[in-house]
């Protein structure tokens, strides 16, 4: 009975000190899924592609078109209220979805331990993309601001000489002079802020395009409806929710029609084009292969970079240091409450996408 007992025992034991190689044995990186059927999965991201089209498109366009009603004016209170919930969405968007791809893509057992297990990529790349984001966005704020400056300047002096023709009187010159610096002065920084509000919108479409890309090419490729099914009402919300963030910035930029038609098309059309690219390569795409692995991962951790960015310093600091935000205790409470609802938004789509 004591034999039977200890063998029981050493039966147990071994068990037990097996169980993490049984545990390790299960993560492979064989790419079949599991309940495969092209042609039903083939319907589902046709279905994505519409669905994510005219989603994004109204997202994008909701808060340039606000823009004209009045009382959505980008001066307007409200208009801090619609922005700070676009910030909360591409917040979670950047620290929600994205990031945590990035980490789970380089830290795939898929990949060699040397050097990727040995080094935090993941969080290099997207500390470098937000230095590299601070770097473009300080550089063509101030190349613009120095350029305007100048022409600021050389309208003043050609000003100055006009009003020294005519009236040929040193006070009267002075007084025109001085008249003429201070209302370039003010035009100069209304459209340093334009310039910036530009630079913002297309930075930020960049990190919001090369996410979007990734996103569209991963569900184009896969085969399983299972895993496609919740991923087309998932990633509508997302496009719709990221598009009213990137539009509120497009809406600030005041661009040409030409300009905005453009931003608005290239948004709209970046996640569904990802799709057919990956219902393209879908026989040839292996989503555990090493390359695959190492680009989506590394482009991730540069767009989570990006957006956690653009977030935090052009988007939230600018709008919450305002200083109509910070005499407003009532629009201050309002942006807060609907920064959490977008960010709380975003998150739960997590739980899908």
């Amino acid at each position: 009975m004591k034999e039977f007992q200890k063998n029981d025992l050493l039966s147990f034991f071994c068990i037990l000190l097996l169980l993490p190689a049984l545990a390790s044995a299960k993560c492979t990186c064989d790419t079949e899924e599991e309940g495969s059927n092209r042609s039903e999965a083939l319907k589902y991201k046709l279905g994505a592609i519409a669905s994510i089209l005219v989603a994004g498109a109204i997202g994008v366009c909701i808060p340039i078109i606000g823009k004209t009603i009045p009382s959505l004016q980008p001066e307007k209170p409200i208009f801090f209220i619609i922005k700070a919930f676009a910030a909360g969405v591409i917040l979670a968007t950047g620290f929600i979805h994205v990031l945590p791809d990035a980490f789970e893509r380089l830290t795939s057992p898929c990949l060699k331990e040397n050097p990727w297990a040995n080094f935090p990529f993941t969080g290099f790349v997207a500390m470098m993309a937000a230095i590299g984001t601070l770097m473009v966005d300080s550089i063509a704020t101030s190349y613009f601001n120095r350029s305007h400056f100048k022409k600021a300047q050389n309208h003043v002096n050609g000003d100055e000489e006009k009003v020294g023709e005519h009236e040929g009187h040193v006070h009267v010159h002075t007084h025109g002079t001085h008249g003429h610096s201070h209302g370039s002065l003010d035009t100069n920084s209304a459209e340093s802020q334009l310039l910036r509000h530009r630079v913002i919108s297309k930075v930020l479409e960049l990190g919001i395009v090369v996410h979007s890309v990734i996103i569209g090419i991963s569900l184009g490729a896969s085969e399983s409806p299972a895993t496609v099914r919740p991923l087309v009402a998932a990633l509508t919300f997302h496009q719709f929710f990221e598009g009213m963030g990137l539009g509120g910035c497009i809406a600030q930029a005041r661009e040409s029609q030409l300009t905005t038609i453009i931003m608005v098309l290239f948004f709209s059309l970046t996640t569904p084009v990802g799709i057919g690219i990956g219902i393209g390569i879908s026989s040839r795409y292996e989503e555990n292969s090493p390359t695959a692995l190492i680009l989506e991962g590394l482009f991730d951790a540069a767009s989570a970079g990006i957006l956690i960015y653009m977030a935090l310093v052009d988007l939230l600091a600018a709008d919450f240091m305002n200083p109509k935000m910070q005499k407003n205790i009532k629009l201050q409470v309002g942006a807060n409450v609907s920064l959490l609802f977008g960010a709380g938004c975003m998150s739960l789509i997590a739980k899908w996408a």
